[in-house]
């Protein structure tokens, strides 16, 4: 892999792990945010799936849909018919963000899309080796 590439990938990376690190110190508040937890969950999902498409020279789309972006996944590599049950995530992507759709989801459902968000990292993390 060369240099330039291995440090793109380090930057998604830490991008998503940093949205990791704020759903871990949401949970760890006396009062969480479970809105912000749902939302960062997508967010750190969607950059890891993102993540790999970089890794595989694929240029990802401007799109915040877990199902699309798992499904470009997958074209480049068939072991993500395995990673299942993920696709809900996309609803935190926007609606939870504005005032239009109101709704807060509860802990359970927070710690839920966390969980969800940690197995796509670790499904991703073991692919590329990181």
């Amino acid at each position: 892999m060369d240099e330039k590439l291995e440090k793109l990938l380090s930057f998604w990376k830490i991008k998503a792990d940093n949205d990791i690190k704020t759903i871990e110190n949401e949970l760890k508040s006396e009062e969480p945010v479970t809105d912000s937890i749902c939302y960062h969950s997508q967010q750190a999902a969607e950059k890891y799936l993102k993540l790999f498409l970089v890794s595989e020279g694929i240029e990802p789309a401007r799109s915040h849909n877990i199902a699309f972006l798992k499904n470009e996944c997958e074209k480049n590599n068939s072991a993500f018919s395995k990673l299942t049950d993920i696709e809900y995530l996309t609803d935190y992507a926007v609606d939870l963000r504005y005032p239009d759709n109101f709704y807060i989801p509860s802990l359970e459902e927070a710690k839920d899309a966390y969980l969800d968000t940690l197995k796509v990292k670790k499904f991703i993390c073991k692919i590329l080796n990181i």
